[in-house]
């Protein structure tokens, strides 16, 4: 049976390759983003019969709310949401502005926070439904002067996997996705802010974050129209894993980090145990 898809931040990169799969796969997808102009651009005008095409700011709660019962109303149902929306803030935590930190949070986490409250009442009535949200490899491993946007993601992790625990019993399954270097517009000017300022002792003692990061736009080793074809493939899966990382440089990043914790566990657990109290 063909699924309905509710795609943010579907104007380019990882979205919209994940909506040009599920329509080649005979999906319905209602794609949005904050640029009707980008989406049109990227996706075609919605003239065919399984595509609709919807205007979104994720971090409007209202227009969230709004944007997921006009879905219901054109395709009737929504099976799977992908949460790809987001930009990135970097910079050296002390060199970032508290508003900019704040605006990056609306964006990267209430939006998806916005987006799974209007859809989660929808997937319980239906008892199925499956969210995936867009993570990164910074929602798992500390990163240079990815502060701002590690926490971002960090927080879309701990509420993905605190709200799968909830929300299974309806039949509905919770996906994390940690992206590696994937060759969207996430370093393009348009789309990455940088701090305004800089600390001196920063400044003699390393590059910038723009001087660091910028080189690698356009040059990022990850497909994202192959990233969008498995997302479909997860989205087929009777039984989804609750995290996916994705690309060969993401698993190189990810594993030695999850294996250092591991270790850092068993290495002082007396220690920890120590601290048990007794009744």
């Amino acid at each position: 049976m063909s699924k309905v898809w509710f795609i943010t931040g579907a104007g380019s990169g990882i979205g919209a390759n994940a909506a040009k799969a599920a329509l080649a796969a005979g999906d319905r997808v209602v794609a949005t983003a904050r640029n009707i102009p980008k989406l049109r651009n990227a996706l075609g005008d919605a003239t065919h019969d399984n595509l609709a095409l919807l205007q979104l700011d994720v971090s409007d709660e209202a227009q969230a709310t709004t944007a997921i019962e006009q879905a219901v109303n054109r395709f009737g149902r929504i099976d799977v949401v992908l949460n790809n929306a987001g930009y990135s803030l970097l910079g050296n935590y002390e060199e970032l502005e508290t508003q900019d930190i704040q605006r990056l949070f609306a964006t990267n986490f209430w939006g998806v926070s916005n987006v799974m409250r209007a859809a989660l009442p929808v997937m319980r009535k239906q008892r199925s439904g499956h969210i995936i949200n867009i993570s990164s490899v910074a929602g798992a491993v500390g990163m240079m002067h990815c502060g701002a946007y590690s926490a971002s993601k960090f927080a879309v992790e701990g509420l993905s996997l605190a709200v799968a625990e909830e929300v299974g019993k309806f039949g509905i399954k919770v996906t994390v996705v940690e992206p590696g270097f994937f060759r969207t517009d996430l370093l393009d000017v348009a789309n990455v802010r940088w701090p305004n300022t800089r600390i001196d002792d920063y400044a003699a003692a390393e590059v910038s974050a723009q001087e660091m990061w910028s080189p690698y736009a356009g040059k990022q080793p990850g497909d994202p129209e192959k990233l969008g074809q498995v997302l479909v493939k997860l989205a087929d899966m009777e039984i989804p894993p609750r995290m996916f990382v994705a690309g060969s440089d993401a698993i190189a990043a990810v594993a030695p980090v999850v294996e250092a914790r591991l270790k850092a566990v068993y290495a002082l657990e007396e220690l920890s145990k120590s601290t048990d109290g007794s009744f």
